[in-house]
């Protein structure tokens, strides 16, 4: 069954162009092609870069948000309730309004209690600033060194010029040192990000962030497999360049730098907006689309890189739209709106309306307007003790 199964997902007819068969790319003393094996080195890799960037963001980042003036928000703590707390933790987070009533009965507690007590639970779980400052600073450095790599490695090969090398000689192509290690470096990366997302900031594009990686791993994977590396390394190259950017801003706004910070989101935009929307779909869709036509007639191969690829696509175009948005606050407003992406942390200011209503209730509001020899500032004002007296807080003709 295994036998028969391997058999079937590895028929040339998938992999490579009509007339070219798995005979034809068998290797030499002198010539290597991409064997689908190599892949698994990613797999302890990827593991090895979680182990870089756990003793990175512990030696290096954490200090550094602190020396940076990074400071956590002060969170009340929810009180310990079992009830409440196996309700949040085997239910939902945020109850309807039914629900906050039926848990207040069960608690003998009032219903604002109850909501404070969530609002308080759900903020808890919400990640600190250093958290999200540290995984911006590694993400960061791995993207800027990544970029690096991949113009080094790239910036004397002819594909970079002329897009139409990208085919030449396909598939028969011959694997570089450079291009392997370049290739397994972004592949263990993407894999490391999957490892580490169920304790990564969350946000709101949470489900998206999920398709990209998965959609980039199987890029990856399949392009090595099919020896599409040369149109891999140019996807691989224009997506570290706006990333590039992206990190950093974040870094400045958790420091609250806000006229740097504003100045990178307008230049990640315009990177952005740029290699996601005219280069890619330039350099790498129509590349793959129509030169590779030239080359050859079309193919399961064609079909599912392409099928990829447009899914790329449609995230940039997604990403994009919430990056418009955001530039057109900064300029009519002139400041920045918040990352979307990200969930807005719940504030207490309920708690402090109740308090203020529950003074009001007790006569204890003070009037800021009463002067300090108690009159009320007003048409034809009059001594407070000859025409009113407090009940309750309200003022009560005599």
């Amino acid at each position: 069954m295994a036998y028969s199964l391997n058999e079937w997902l590895w028929r040339h007819e998938f992999w490579l162009p009509p007339g070219i068969t798995w005979e034809d790319m068998k290797e030499s003393e002198d010539i290597h092609y991409p064997q689908p094996r190599d892949l698994l080195l990613s797999l302890p890799f990827a593991l090895i870069l979680v182990v870089i960037r756990y003793v990175f963001e512990r030696a290096i980042a954490l200090p550094l948000s602190a020396k940076l003036g990074v400071r956590d928000k002060l969170r009340p703590k929810a009180q310990p309730n079992h009830m409440l707390e196996t309700f949040y933790t085997m239910n939902c987070k945020s109850p309807k309004e039914g629900e906050l009533i039926s848990l207040a009965k069960q608690c003998d507690l009032p219903v604002r209690k109850v909501e404070r007590w969530f609002r308080r639970r759900r903020n808890a779980d919400r990640p600190s600033l250093s958290k999200k400052f540290c995984e911006a600073c590694w993400r960061f450095t791995f993207y800027i060194t990544a970029f690096f790599t991949g113009l080094a490695v790239l910036y004397d090969k002819p594909w970079l010029w002329d897009h139409r090398e990208c085919w030449t000689g396909y598939p028969q192509q011959p694997l570089q040192p450079s291009l392997f290690w370049y290739y397994l470096l972004e592949l263990s990366f993407y894999w490391s990000l999957v490892f580490t997302l169920p304790f990564d900031v969350k946000r709101k594009d949470f489900k998206e962030q999920i398709v990209h990686h998965a959609a980039t791993i199987f890029l990856i994977s399949f392009s090595y497999c099919a020896n599409y590396i040369r149109i891999g390394t140019l996807v691989l190259v224009i997506h570290d360049a706006s990333d590039c950017f992206l990190e950093p801003t974040k870094i400045f706004n958790y420091m609250k730098w806000k006229k740097t910070c504003d100045c990178l989101f307008m230049i990640f935009s315009a990177v952005f907006l740029i290699s996601r929307l005219v280069v890619f779909p330039y350099t790498v869709l129509y590349n793959t689309y129509y030169y590779s036509m030239e080359i050859f007639q079309p193919f399961f191969g064609y079909y599912f890189v392409n099928a990829l690829l447009i899914t790329l696509q449609l995230l940039h175009v997604f990403w994009s739209c919430l990056i418009i948005h955001m530039v057109y606050k900064l300029v009519l407003q002139g400041t920045m709106e918040k990352d979307m992406r990200s969930e807005t942390e719940e504030s207490d200011m309920d708690e402090e309306r109740e308090t203020i209503m529950e003074k009001e209730k007790n006569g204890i509001t003070r009037f800021s307007n009463v002067t300090s020899t108690n009159y009320i500032q007003g048409n034809g004002s009059e001594p407070l003790n000859n025409r009113a007296h407090l009940t309750n807080g309200h003022i009560k003709e005599r």
